[in-house]
């Protein structure tokens, strides 16, 4: 089966520190182009930061995120991650892992991990 499952979402102080991690199962990894979004209750998933597939995987950053989170990727664990320092409350909200393949591969999401930023 084709699997995302995002872990190292908690409740944290503004300011703090979080890493979430998403393992990937069942695809090569490789080829998909990875992201995470965020949600906040009725209201659109949003990107937070893409990072592209191939060799030397470039990440960009929704403004919000730039200068605070860091995307990265080890296609040998099949695994991305998203460093999250300084952390606001505005930041609270349930993030997703995303996987996108080219052409018919498809498009995957993982179940969530809520991450809630209150002093």
């Amino acid at each position: 089966q084709k699997q995302l499952v995002e872990s190292g979402g908690g409740v944290v102080q503004p300011g703090g520190s979080l890493g979430l991690s998403c393992s990937a199962s069942g695809i090569i990894f490789g080829p998909y182009k990875m992201g995470w979004f965020r949600q906040d209750p009725g209201k659109e998933r949003e990107l937070v930061a893409p990072i592209s597939s191939g060799s030397s995987p470039y990440p960009y950053y929704a403004d919000a995120a730039t200068g605070r989170f860091t995307i990265s990727r080890n296609n040998a664990t099949n695994t991305v991650s998203l460093q999250m320092n300084s952390l606001k409350p505005e930041n609270t909200a349930v993030y997703y892992c995303n996987a996108t393949g080219p052409y018919l591969l498809g498009s995957y999401w993982g179940q969530g991990t809520q991450v809630t930023v209150s002093s």
